[in-house]
């Protein structure tokens, strides 16, 4: 199955090995994976702070790059979830409205693709060790993916998992809002790594390396002993 692979901005700038990880997950389950360099943003950025027209200009050249792809994987939510349900307020009634629904019907996020589409759930991963694991916003409210992260993380050979209290709780980045709100985004942080910490895990899992960063912003200036990882990290771990 060839397979057209989507990374957003914050892991390429940001966590460059979590996008070769999932590279390599895709490959071990047989896909040919394909990456447009000429590939930039979603334009959630400037969408959710209210930038319309400028999201639309970088939504027009995301549907142009992927209109002709049959699969396009995502590792987030977020950006999916975006491609999913938001583009229809800026291409409605468009000249792109049929390319958007076109592409949006070929876009996934990573853990519903494997689960739900390629039917793999054991990737042989194995991380020793206690993980909570974190719902993001966007996987569980916009793209509404639950049971397939945690479906690919009990099959981890060595890893131990413990529910979080208020787990499907926001963790406080939102975009905009972490900087906008900043008192309000560093309480929410607090608690959310308060809560896992009270799992007794070592370490905290998502699929949006935007609530990873936020999280871990806060543990590293609080040197609190929590390490974020991306669940595509785990199911590359330990082959």
């Amino acid at each position: 199955m060839k397979v057209d692979i989507f990374i957003p901005c914050f892991m390429d700038q940001i966590y460059p090995k979590t996008a070769k990880n999932m590279v390599k997950v895709l490959e071990k389950c047989g896909c040919e994976v394909q990456y447009n360099i000429e590939q930039t943003c979603c334009g959630q950025a400037a969408y959710t702070s209210g930038y319309w027209d400028e999201a639309k200009e970088v939504g027009k050249k995301f549907l142009s790059e992927f209109s002709e792809s049959e699969h396009i994987v995502m590792p987030s939510a977020s950006c999916a979830g975006m491609v999913k349900n938001y583009y229809f307020d800026i291409f409605h009634n468009s000249v792109d409205h049929n390319k958007y629904k076109r592409v949006r019907d070929n876009v996934y996020e990573l853990s519903d693709f494997l689960v739900n589409v390629l039917e793999v759930e054991d990737l042989g991963a194995e991380l020793n060790g206690i993980g909570t694991y974190h719902s993001s916003c966007s996987s569980l409210r916009e793209y509404q993916v639950n049971d397939a992260p945690m479906k690919l993380l009990s099959k981890v050979k060595g890893l131990t998992l413990k529910e979080m209290k208020d787990a499907d709780v926001c963790c406080g980045f939102g975009g905009q809002f972490a900087a906008k709100f900043e008192a309000i985004a560093s309480s929410m942080v607090e608690q959310k790594v308060i809560h896992a910490k009270k799992t007794d895990a070592e370490y905290i899992i998502s699929t949006d390396t935007s609530c990873l960063m936020h999280i871990d912003s806060y543990t590293a200036k609080n040197s609190i002993q929590l390490k974020s990882l991306h669940l595509v990290d785990v199911l590359a771990s330990g082959w």
